[in-house]
């Protein structure tokens, strides 16, 4: 029995050993229930699974008398781009993301792009739990197009904002390492970035789908890359996970410019041209709630998660919002991670600002965070619960796991859903210490365990 990871974004497992045609057909069966009737759209990223995986999934729909629109290759912010763009019913982004090789995933979406809310997630899982399978008629199937402008009609909205001026920015003549570690950044990006008049140094680039590092852009992973940069004397290294929601920066001296960093530097642009609230996780750097102080506006946070980022985004009407994790969320563009409109957003920044990216990252408040976990032998909301109770006299956010704010650090514990772990993010002013109160944090859990 393989592993399948369930979650309010879809399903994603090992392709043999978890994803089976079978189950592609059962969780795209209930999808279909939950939408009823109309059209979806469907694309992938690059990985050598996914037009497998396309052909069950789209077949899947036809069978229920649902039109399929496949836009191909692309990046999962474009699919859902495009689900607005077309007035589909749902799409489909057939991508694990920053997994291995050996993953895929469905990410499942609803009528305005979004990943399901926790409502429509419900709904579909109630079809699922019917287990029924009812197929139309030979004469009622849906139908399925291609749709060659998808990539475009994303490209072009960007472009289109009013606040990147590209005239300005191709004066700047970037010097850009490129790596879209093989997947679907390849099909856009090194186009994209033609556009914005940078030369570009492309790693990582064939349209291969096979991955030649591991896929997560985390600095342990790009050693290669961040040498590249120096080596090319490049202005910024750009780099990309498979399906091009993430965006992580490499500074002028091929240094990391630190993926929380990604949404800081694009909350000081953002609230510079325009005054508002300002969305970002719970474990996300305090960084954007000094920028945004400055600006003097207000930093909302909501539970991990871009469907929980995107939720608290509405409910308070932010200008801007994302994730330390190099996740870009414009509303203005649409609800979604999109490393396409971070690479914009950044390159005006960069235009105006007139200086290194380096220089930049020197001039964003200095934050560390720590990132460790611990395996547990208790209920892990049993010990979120004990953590509760024992910083009851704190300032705490309970929304997911608890979160503790003191005036020199934060602490976040969140427990794994797919693992007997609780995960410890804390960010202090430097490393040191960041590293002494994690150390802190995980003798606590085990003296409460």
């Amino acid at each position: 029995m393989g592993t399948l990871m369930t979650s309010i974004s879809g399903i994603r497992g090992i392709v043999g050993s978890g994803l089976e045609p079978e189950t592609i057909i059962k969780y795209t069966n209930a999808y279909a229930d939950s939408i009823g009737s109309g059209k979806v759209v469907i694309g992938r990223d690059a990985r050598i699974t996914g037009e497998m995986v396309n052909q069950i999934t789209s077949g899947t729909l036809l069978a229920k008398g649902i039109d399929v629109v496949d836009i191909g290759i692309c990046p999962t912010p474009t699919v859902q781009f495009n689900v607005k763009k077309l007035n589909a019913q749902g799409g489909i982004a057939i991508s694990a993301s920053h997994n291995p090789n050996e993953w895929n995933a469905l990410k499942l979406l609803n009528g305005t792009g979004q990943f399901l809310s926790p409502e429509e997630f419900e709904k579909m899982q109630k079809h699922l739990l019917k287990g029924e399978s009812k197929y139309k008629s030979w004469d009622k199937i849906g139908n399925r197009t291609e749709f060659k402008q998808g990539i475009q009609n994303h490209v072009d909205a960007i472009l289109d904002l009013g606040i990147i001026y590209i005239n300005e920015i191709r004066k700047r003549k970037f010097k850009v390492v490129l790596d879209c570690v093989n997947g679907a950044g390849a099909y856009v990006l090194p186009e994209f970035l033609n556009e914005f008049g940078c030369e570009v140094v492309e790693m990582n680039c064939e349209k291969t789908g096979i991955f030649p590092r591991l896929p997560e852009p985390l600095p342990e992973n790009l050693t290669e890359t961040m040498k590249k940069v120096k080596d090319a004397k490049a202005d910024i290294g750009i780099v990309v996970d498979p399906d091009v929601d993430r965006l992580v920066l490499i500074t002028d001296k091929g240094e990391p410019f630190s993926e929380e960093n990604t949404i800081v530097q694009i909350v000081k642009f953002i609230l510079s041209r325009k005054k508002g609230n300002v969305v970002v996780n719970l474990s996300t750097s305090r960084a954007v709630d000094d920028i945004a102080h400055h600006f003097g506006c207000e930093v909302f946070r909501s539970a991990v998660g871009e469907a929980n980022v995107v939720k608290k985004m509405k409910e308070v009407n932010a200008v801007i919002g994302g994730e330390g994790s190099g996740g870009v969320i414009f509303p203005e563009v649409h609800y979604g991670r999109d490393a396409l409109v971070g690479i914009a957003l950044t390159f005006q920044h960069l235009t105006e600002y007139g200086k290194t990216l380096s220089t930049l990252k020197d001039e964003l408040p200095q934050y560390f965070i720590s990132k460790k976990k611990i395996e547990i032998t208790v209920d892990p909301d049993k010990m979120i619960r004990k953590l509760t109770a024992a910083f009851s006299g704190q300032k705490v956010n309970t929304e997911d796991g608890l979160r503790v704010d003191f005036i020199d650090h934060w602490v976040h514990f969140r427990k794994s859903n797919t693992e007997p772990i609780i995960r410890i993010i804390t960010e202090a002013k430097t490393k040191a210490e960041a590293e002494k109160y994690s150390e802190n944090y995980l003798m606590k859990i085990k003296n409460l365990g």
